[in-house]
Formats: C-alpha cells, sequence, structure tokens
C-alpha cells in the first residue's frame, strides 16, 4: 500500500531525485514508493536514526554502486539500475540462507547532470517492486550531490525458524560442490553491452538481463537453511558474485582445491553463442564470470540427492579435494576472475 502525503512534492530543477528542492521533499517522495511499517523496524525514516526491533541473531551485508565502476548509465535504464542496486545485497543475504527484513540507501546524486523526475521515478519504482518481493523494508540512510551516480545500501536479514545460518567452509575433501543459478551468463551480458550497448539484446536478452536485472536466489537460500538446520550435511555457502575462479577458494576458506566438472553442452546457450562467435572457451568464460549473484557452495554426499530434489535449479559442479588448486574438466585453471584491486 502507498502510504498518504501530508503535502505536495515540491518539483526543483536540479539532480536531486524526484527533481525535489529539498532534503524534506525527497523523505516525502520516498514515501510514494516504500512502505514505513515493518516487524523488525520499530522507528523507521525521518528521524536521526533507525531502531530496530530484532529479536534474535540478524546478518547484516553492505555493498556500493558506483558509476563507472559498477554500471554505466549509457546502456544500464533507471529501472535496471534501482533493482540491481539492492538485488546484490539481498544476494549477500541469500548465500546466508537469511530472510531479508530491511534495508539503508544511501544515495548520490551526480550534480553535474539533471536526472529529470521520470528516471527517479524508475527507479525507486523498480527498487521498491524488489524490497517489496523480498519482504524488505527501507528503514533510513541518506542524500548528498557528488561527482557521479552512486548508491550504497546496507541489508539485513534474519534466519527462519530451525534453519542455520550458512557461512564459508568448513567444506572437507569428498564434499560435492553445487551451484543454483547461472554463472558466465551476466559476463556474457556484460560483454555484449560493452561492444554493443543496447542492441544486445536483440540476441542476448537472458545475458543482458542477467547482467542488468539479475535474480537473488533467496527462496534457494532459505530451503538450503532450512535442510541444514534440520538434517545438516550443508558444508559451506556463499553469494557468487566474483566468478567462481575467484570466489571458490574463499568458499573453501583456501584450505583445500577443488575438480570441477563442468560440460559446455550444460551452459546458458547465449555463452555457448558469444563465445562461438568470440573464440572464447564457453567453460573458461563460465567459471571466470562475475556478478552472477547465483549460490555456490558444499554439501556432505549424503545430502546431495535431497538439496537436487529440494532446491529448484541446483546441479552439482565438482568435488572439493585434497590439496591446492583448481581443476576444470581434469585440466589446471589458473586465472583467477575479477578483483577491484588486481587491475
Amino acid at each position: 500500500m502507498t502510504p498518504s502525503r501530508e503535502k505536495p512534492i515540491r518539483r526543483g530543477q536540479g539532480g536531486a531525485p524526484g527533481a525535489c528542492e529539498t532534503e524534506d521533499d525527497f523523505f516525502l517522495y520516498l514515501d510514494t514508493f516504500f512502505v514505513r511499517d515493518h516487524p523488525s523496524v520499530e522507528l523507521g525514516r525521518g528521524d536521526d536514526c533507525a531502531v530496530l526491533n530484532l529479536p534474535g541473531r540478524s546478518c547484516f551485508t553492505t555493498d556500493l554502486f558506483l558509476e563507472d565502476i559498477h554500471f554505466r548509465t549509457r546502456y544500464f535504464t533507471a529501472r535496471e539500475l534501482g533493482h540491481k542496486s539492492l538485488a546484490v545485497n539481498l544476494s549477500d543475504l541469500a548465500g546466508m540462507g537469511v530472510r531479508p527484513s530491511g534495508f539503508l540507501l544511501d544515495l548520490i546524486a551526480p550534480k553535474n547532470r539533471t536526472l529529470d523526475a521520470a528516471f527517479w521515478d524508475d527507479f525507486f519504482q523498480a527498487m521498491a517492486n524488489l524490497a517489496e518481493s523480498a519482504g524488505a523494508v527501507l528503514a533510513g540512510g541518506d542524500l548528498s550531490a557528488g561527482p557521479c551516480l552512486g548508491m550504497a545500501i546496507t541489508a539485513w536479514g534474519m534466519p527462519d525458524e530451525n534453519s542455520a545460518i550458512l557461512t564459508r567452509g568448513p567444506a572437507s575433501p569428498g564434499d560435492m560442490l553445487f551451484a543454483v543459478g547461472e554463472f558466465g551468463l551476466a559476463r556474457t551480458g556484460l560483454a555484449r553491452l560493452e561492444s554493443e550497448g543496447r542492441e544486445a539484446q536483440a540476441r542476448y536478452p537472458s545475458a543482458v538481463a542477467a547482467h542488468c536485472m539479475p535474480t537473488p536466489q533467496i527462496e534457494a537460500g532459505l530451503v538450503l537453511a532450512r535442510i541444514a538446520g534440520k538434517h545438516g550435511g550443508v558444508t559451506g555457502l556463499m553469494d557468487l558474485s566474483d566468478g567462481i575462479a575467484r570466489d571458490l577458494p574463499r568458499l573453501l576458506r583456501f584450505e583445500h582445491g577443488a575438480a570441477l566438472d563442468i560440460p559446455a553442452d550444460t551452459l546458458h546457450a547465449e555463452i555457448r553463442a558469444h563465445s562461438a562467435e568470440t573464440g572464447e572457451d564457453p567453460v573458461e568464460l563460465a567459471v571466470l564470470g562475475g556478478e552472477d549473484y547465483a549460490l555456490l557452495g558444499a554439501a556432505h554426499p549424503s545430502v546431495i540427492g535431497r538439496l537436487e530434489q529440494e532446491v529448484e535449479g541446483l546441479r552439482v559442479i565438482g568435488e572439493v579435494v585434497e590439496g591446492e588448486g583448481l581443476t576444470v574438466n581434469g585440466r589446471p585453471f589458473r586465472q583467477s576472475g575479477f578483483d577491484h584491486f588486481g587491475g
């Protein structure tokens, strides 16, 4: 339900969200998209601090989303930016197997150009739609002008009753590795967008959507946490955001190696089509990945059958092994994927 406003919003000409003249106008503007009431929030937007009512253990996560670092406005729509800036945080919560509760939004509006009311309407509507579907409330945040468009979101969630909170490790040799969701598809979308702009959407619609409008695997995370809480056997889980090659050692806490078995014909058709056109190895592309926002996990062989039955889209991709390093389809894989500080 959209809350009512006590007074009209004043529209200005600057780059402020909703083209509002003041920060007070902006808070009223947010009320047209985001509800205030939520069981976990005692006092929400509009005061110096939010007051949360969290009855037990909670997980918090935060992510930056900055123009020309994480996205380009030349091919991202306002709707996609609003969705993805929240989705990347919800994916972290999915990686812990917890249910989203709320989030804080810090927003930088570019002072060197005007983003009109239509842009901000689309941006906030998409964010609000995702928040509503996930059960998360906007509890507060901050607003500033700055050199570029940027968002920083802090989100939190709580485990369901009798469910585990899942973490990276402590997998052991012999445990099976699995993924939920596509990997490599977002990398394909990014490559096509960088080379073709939005024209890429005509031939690579799934890849473009995977990069611009990722779907956090919230339900899969909750099911995995419920199985782990009742039966055990899930020995690690994480959000897959920097690609398998970079994230898998993190999942294993740099203590073990892994042998992956990923036949090319199991990859999404658009990954294979892109690779055929560019001459890339589709499996290598998929393992390098990046911004997949899938789930990557490990489990004891005794529970894998249950996981495959109960978690939609889960597939086994390999095994934890003694020693160090990564092999893919029997060959050493030495590339390491994306790193913000890796050049």
